[in-house]
């Protein structure tokens, strides 16, 4: 016996005055509803109604159950309509998820903009280099950089990661400048170690027949983007740099942008999130608002 359908139809029952009106309300039959009352009176052993054929009154164990489980409903609808209205409301708490570096440089602004129009709605970021697994850290949407998520989730590229030979003024003034992979070679580079797999990742050249994959000698590596950054504008070495981290930096003089002819572009940057229906509106919401505004920073692919 479904107990909580059982008491909806006792209370129905007995605002409706009989059986019949009801069962009309529910578009049951009056059948059925005589049977679930039968029910629940054999499950509490006391009978609940008086019944004539002309009449319906509720005896003294009815009247008790039905003057205690009436709040009860009253809340339960509450309840229902309260989380059936957070689908409309742009309202409550939104659980992101994120790299560290795409936290920095370009969720900020995006949560930023999107409270300027919703401003009740709330966020917690979850910051990490390594994958997050959403259903498990209960993330409403996810960012990653690199390649689209292997699960069954479903993923959004709103741009491009281009890999760019950078270094700062003060060590090109040092140095020089290379003119080709063999002079790059010769010098002082840095290193990213994948913070998932602990592997210094070979650098990314553009080569005549497809994308060469180079290892190059690394005077310090790093396992954050951010730091490796940081790095090369204090003059450290040369770092292979996702464009999206460096182009402010490039553009105001900071760093230098070193043989660009051996630029890549082999990933992307992705939204990615556990469902397509059922999402509360504020989820929803942003992650429209999300994908247009990080395809208008980043430069993404058409729509």
């Amino acid at each position: 016996m479904d107990k909580a359908r059982v008491i909806s139809l006792f209370i129905g029952v007995v605002r409706a005055g009989s059986f019949s009106q009801a069962a009309t309300a529910e578009g049951l039959s009056a059948q059925a509803v005589s049977k679930a009352i039968r029910q629940l009176e054999d499950h509490v052993g006391v009978r609940l109604f008086h019944r004539t054929t002309r009449s319906l009154a509720l005896t003294d164990e009815g009247q008790r159950l039905y003057e205690l489980a009436h709040p009860g409903l009253r809340l339960l609808d509450e309840a229902l309509d309260q989380v059936k209205g957070s689908r409309d409301e742009v309202e409550g708490l939104i659980r992101v998820a994120a790299p560290t570096s795409l936290g920095t440089h370009l969720l900020a602004p995006i949560l930023r903009s999107f409270q300027e129009r919703h401003p009740r709605a709330r966020f917690d970021l979850h910051l990490a280099d390594q994958f997050t697994d959403l259903v498990a850290a209960r993330i409403d949407l996810g960012f990653r950089a690199g390649n689209p998520p292997e699960r069954n989730l479903v993923a959004r590229r709103v741009g491009d990661i281009v890999l760019k030979i950078c270094a700062a003024p003060s060590y090109v003034a040092r140095f020089g400048a290379p003119r080709d992979v063999e002079e790059l070679l010769g010098h002082r580079c840095t290193g990213y170690r994948q913070a998932n797999s602990g592997r210094l990742v070979p650098w990314e050249l553009r080569g005549d027949g497809g994308t060469v994959y180079q290892d190059v000698p690394c005077v310090a590596s790093f396992n954050t983007t951010e730091s490796e950054v940081a790095a090369v504008r204090e003059g450290l070495g040369i770092g292979q740099l996702a464009g999206y981290l460096v182009d402010e930096e490039i553009a105001a003089g900071r760093l230098l942008h070193l043989l660009p002819q051996l630029d890549t572009c082999n990933a992307g940057i992705y939204m990615y999130y556990p469902q397509r229906t059922r999402i509360p509106s504020r989820v929803r919401l942003f992650i429209d608002h999300a994908w247009e505004a990080a395809r208008a920073r980043l430069g993404g692919p058409p729509a």
